[in-house]
């Protein structure tokens, strides 16, 4: 292995452990014995939910590859996945209101345990299959375990700035730090032990039967609004509603599925953008340095929201502007620098820099996660949080449906160029976001006018 890659490692891990060794008390929340106990609990949990996720990462185009599929085949296995988790995933996920957010997170560790199972098939029917589950559990994973923990937060009474340091902690840990060790543990398995593109996943439906048991034994249950009997459909309907009538709302979804619709798409893209003439690159250990990077954000994050200044609306602006920028670098190289014939090999100089480049976009993306999450807490309701997070997430799935159907029409510069469009567009629409946010709402405005119409004059 290069020594680029060990250097722009250790370079992001001293900066991680230099910003995470000066923190000082005003940079840390004091809190009850009795919520750090609730917050390690769920952060246990997360970490083996997001270990069972990260493990399959580096290595489901890669493995598809080995079977002898190409770009196009895999592009549409990668639909197959973000198509279910728009149609199945959207009323699974939403399930979880009505029925129960413990119940969807155990739902969630059975669908990907047996998408897991799927991978040894090399016959693409089953792979497509393994990709339909995969795509319903993305979508649980990404409303029920959230939706859990706000509502059992508020239950306990805990209070509310709290949440914030829990949403930091568990994407430093689950989308940092466990995400590193996968990608190292993949590297292992897959490359030092020899045991195949297919360990991975065989390693990942592990970790998630021992989180299920531990949501088992030790999680309660909560639900979004139980007193009323709603059907689905109902659901679906007070979910839009909600949406369409509170602008917050509607700019904080449009706002996600921009940017995450931009962060699927690269996870499809990084690997032909480094290796565009069939370069040898280690894909576990350049994951591990991509999940770093996210470490890096999200440490960042967590001294951020300590304070009351700036706030969120306000420098998650930046956030996506830098990350904008960072994907238009494969552009700008590609005019800049003549590409390379020479098949094989090591990673090229202009993938060095796209590297760096990557790094910079993932850490944007240690920012989003808990920023996003401790808007979402602020915005959406609590009696139809999990309906409308997987409202959400349509828009997000048709975008990457839309982009990876197309695949084999674009240049992979072009489809980097939309999504650095979209990420701008994110940035002006959080603009928007923190203008309004900033407004007493139009019934605070009224209440104040006849409060100070019924005052007497004093002369």
């Amino acid at each position: 292995m290069e020594m680029f890659y060990y250097l722009v490692f250790g370079a992001l891990g001293a900066v991680v452990a230099a910003l995470e060794l000066s923190k000082t008390n005003k940079d840390r929340v004091i809190t009850s014995s009795a919520f750090n106990s609730f917050k390690n609990n769920y952060l246990l949990v997360y970490s083996l939910m997001m270990a069972g996720d990260w493990l399959q990462g580096p290595y489901v185009y890669y493995l598809y590859t080995t079977y002898g599929y190409g770009k196009g085949e895999i592009g549409q296995l990668f639909i197959a996945g973000f198509g279910s988790s728009m149609l199945f995933g959207t009323i699974v996920g939403s399930l979880a209101d009505k029925q129960g957010r413990k119940r969807a997170c155990v739902t969630y560790c059975i669908t990907y345990i047996l998408s897991c199972v799927t991978k040894h098939s090399p016959q693409y029917k089953i792979l497509m299959l393994g990709r339909i589950l995969g795509g319903i559990a993305t979508s649980l994973l990404f409303s029920a375990f959230e939706s859990w923990l706000v509502a059992e937060h508020n239950k306990r009474g805990f209070e509310q700035q709290w949440l914030s340091l829990t949403f930091a902690k568990a994407i430093f840990l689950g989308n940092g730090l466990v995400a590193i060790v996968s990608g190292l543990f993949g590297n292992v398995l897959v490359d030092t032990l020899s045991l195949g593109p297919v360990a991975p996943f065989d390693a990942a439906a592990c970790f998630l039967a021992v989180g299920m048991a531990v949501i088992l034994s030790s999680w309660s249950e909560n639900y979004g609004d139980p007193a009323e009997n709603k059907d689905l459909l109902t659901q679906f309907k007070g979910a839009a509603v909600a949406i369409a009538s509170d602008e917050k709302i509607a700019l904080l979804g449009a706002i996600q599925s921009l940017f995450e619709g931009s962060m699927y798409t690269f996870v499809f893209l990084w690997t032909p953008a480094l290796s565009p003439n069939e370069e040898e690159i280690p894909h576990g250990f350049i994951f591990a340095t991509f999940m770093l990077s996210s470490m890096l954000g999200s440490s960042l994050a967590s001294r951020l929201m300590a304070h009351p200044s700036p706030r969120v609306e306000s420098y998650m602006q930046i956030v996506f502007l830098v990350s904008s920028a960072s994907l238009l670098l494969p552009i700008l190289i590609n005019f800049l620098m003549v590409p390379s014939n020479v098949k094989g090999g090591s990673i090229s100089f202009s993938g060095c820099i796209q590297l760096l480049g990557f790094c910079a976009f993932e850490a944007c993306v240690g920012i989003f996660w808990p920023s996003i999450m401790k808007m979402r807490s602020q915005y959406i309701p609590e009696e139809a949080r999990s309906t409308i997070m997987n409202f959400f997430r349509i828009p997000l799935n048709i975008f990457v449906c839309v982009v990876l159907y197309n695949v084999d029409a674009f240049p992979i510069t072009v489809m980097f160029g939309m999504c650095s469009i979209f990420l701008f567009v994110a940035c002006v629409l959080q603009r928007r976001l923190l203008v309004i946010s900033d407004k007493p709402k139009t019934g605070d405005w009224e209440l104040k006018d006849r409060d100070t119409e019924s005052e007497p004059l004093n002369m």
